[in-house]
């Protein structure tokens, strides 16, 4: 797969999101309004249209694929024209995509502590896999679009990665970094072990 080639997928995915949240909104406008939804869940504080998302919704997708572009670039060996398909990124994607899903769903039929220890245990999977990348974050934002609109899942999913970042590539790599120190004074190797035993 060529750079253009990529770049049209961005557009055509691009065009299909756009027209999934545009189709959602006047669904809704004409049946009962497009909703909004008050940050924190507190009727107290300043509510956010769904209408937002016809827009952001657009240009998140054409950024964050954008993203994924690059870092194939970047991470291409060959330095060649061609990009290998990122099937790992659809595959990220997907699950993030069923992880927004399956949270909204109980949300929505007031599950809230299932809701609650899977966001706990999204941070705990930040330790061993990139929960920060780009695929996961667009698929997180689009399955919970349909239920809490396109704003405040963004604005979740933004701390989720930035808190995802600095466990996997900080806090997982210290800890590696330690345990690689400490498994030689607690294990070592048979060679060592033959000169101890030498003298």
């Amino acid at each position: 797969m060529t750079k253009k080639t990529f770049f049209k997928r961005s557009l055509y995915y691009t065009g299909i999101v756009t027209f999934g949240i545009w189709s959602l909104l006047i669904w809704n406008h004409y049946h009962g309004g497009v909703p909004g939804h008050h940050i924190l869940h507190q009727n107290d504080l300043p509510a956010i249209s769904n209408w937002w998302g016809g827009i952001l919704l657009p240009l998140l997708t054409l950024f964050l694929t954008y993203r994924i572009q690059n870092r194939l670039i970047n991470n291409n060996e060959n330095k060649s024209d061609r990009l290998k398909f990122p099937i790992k990124s659809i595959y990220r994607f997907l699950i993030a995509l069923a992880f927004g899903v399956l949270l909204s769903v109980f949300f929505t039929l007031g599950y809230s502590n299932l809701s609650g220890y899977m966001m706990y245990g999204l941070i705990l999977l930040a330790l061993f896999f990139p929960i920060y990348r780009a695929e996961c974050f667009l698929g997180f934002v689009i399955g919970m679009t349909f239920t809490f609109g396109a704003v405040l899942p963004t604005a979740v999913g933004t701390i989720l990665a930035l808190i995802g970042a600095v466990l996997y590539l900080y806090v997982r790599t210290g800890i590696i970094f330690i345990v690689r120190k400490i498994i030689p004074l607690i294990a070592p190797n048979k060679d060592n072990i033959k000169n101890r035993i030498k003298y």
